[in-house]
């Protein structure tokens, strides 16, 4: 799999204040890359320095093999880093042919295209005022879509928006990854990255603490979850089963955590079985994105 974006040992300080603190990772081409961290980790100044609208104090990142960016490459990589500026009174089609005579980014062809992309065709010339927030946000991306980029770079693409809108952007991400583009999101809300992404990278006050695809940083233990008739004894019995034991009064299950790769669901089974406990649940369990996190960051 060829590398979009290569970050290698990026610094960037604020006077005392170190924002970005020998970062480095890369970004798969075609994957979702979500970029997380609490408020203060860096992830929006990540951003600004690989978009050139901060410069780094120590580092280099490489866009498509290439160092920094270029006119030429920066025709590849559309952005959505603030909040955007639209006409309120135009429509949405006349806001993306302003947004394309300051850019220079595609041509008129290209505000019809980018309109279907993002689902606004039907309402092209509807005025902006009239749009959703999660229409709003969907032309916004469809701003930076003009010109056909591979690549996406968006801060918090869901900021504000209420469970309707969210639901509108995370269905556009995923439409526009299919559709063969490289998505670069920085977020705070996990559970919508889970939903997306493919990969991330976790920041922590500047430092990055975990990096890989979204399994590779959730799956760090097999988690088994059981559930039998007899709670009480279940419970009990776990602790023959796993030195670490989860019990959900509230569900009336018990989580048994094991070393990655090490948790054999017919052996728990089996065991189970033969000292009268009769299992009416088994199965494994993802851990959320969101308690990983947690751990990760101490949280």
């Amino acid at each position: 799999m060829s590398i979009v974006l290569s970050i290698k040992n990026l610094s960037k300080s604020y006077g005392y204040v170190r924002a970005l603190n020998y970062v480095s990772f890369d970004v798969p081409q075609g994957s979702v890359f979500g970029i997380l961290g609490p408020n203060g980790s860096g992830k929006t100044t990540l951003l600004g320095v690989v978009m050139d609208v901060l410069r780094a104090n120590k580092g280099n990142f490489y866009w498509f093999g290439q160092p920094g960016t270029s006119p030429e490459l920066r025709k590849k990589i559309g952005s959505l880093l603030e909040t955007p500026n639209f006409y309120s009174y135009l429509s949405g089609t006349d806001n993306l042919k302003i947004t394309q005579a300051i850019s220079g980014r595609g041509t008129k062809k290209d505000i019809d295209d980018v309109l279907k992309k993002v689902n606004l065709y039907d309402r092209r010339w509807s005025t902006f005022k009239s749009f959703s927030l999660g229409m709003k946000q969907r032309l916004a991306i469809g701003a930076a879509l003009l010109g056909d980029p591979k690549v996406l770079v968006l801060d918090e693409p869901t900021n504000g928006l209420d469970p309707v809108g969210i639901a509108e952007i995370r269905n556009l991400i995923v439409e526009l990854r299919e559709k063969g583009h490289t998505i670069i999101m920085a977020s705070h809300l996990l559970d919508e990255v889970e939903k997306v992404c493919t990969h991330a990278a976790i920041l922590k006050t500047g430092d990055i603490i975990s990096t890989g695809s979204v399994e590779e940083i959730m799956m760090e233990e097999d988690i088994v979850e059981i559930g039998a008739a007899d709670f009480s004894a279940l419970a009990e019995f776990a602790k023959r089963l796993s030195k670490t034991v989860l019990v959900d009064e509230k569900a009336r299950t018990v989580q048994l955590v094991f070393a990655k790769g090490t948790a054999k669901l017919d052996e728990i089974n089996r065991f189970c079985f033969d000292n009268g406990i009769v299992l009416s649940l088994l199965t494994m369990r993802k851990k959320k994105l969101e308690a990983r996190f947690f751990e990760l960051t101490n949280n």
